[in-house]
């Protein structure tokens, strides 16, 4: 069983440049981490997919062992666990990570 919620997760990441797991959807977040990292992403005009892992325990829980990190939001850009809302939060401020998705070819918005 796990091994197809890893499966899963791994196709969710290659087939989509920029990934969220979060709790809720970008039109209704339902936690504040998970508000920030849209916000932060639909300011930037990145075009990212997401999934509520409120509506599957097993990809909740499942998403955690895959990336080793404790919580949601997780953010994955090319396949590349990029971090949850602290390390985004932080990284946009710096500018990190504007210049992280342009290097990997992700268009942002000036």
């Amino acid at each position: 069983m796990a091994d197809t919620v890893s499966h899963r997760i791994q196709n969710d990441i290659t087939q989509n440049d920029v990934m969220l797991y979060m709790k809720g959807t970008p039109m209704f977040p339902q936690c504040g981490f998970s508000a920030r990292v849209i916000q932060i992403l639909t300011h930037m005009g990145v075009a990212f997919q997401s999934a509520n892992v409120l509506e599957d325990a097993e990809l909740r829980e499942g998403v955690k062992t895959f990336s080793q990190w404790p919580t949601i939001p997780q953010l994955y850009v090319k396949g590349e666990f990029v971090g949850g809302c602290d390390i985004i939060t932080e990284m946009f401020q710096d500018g990190e990570l504007e210049t992280l998705l342009k290097q990997q070819g992700v268009p942002v918005k000036a």
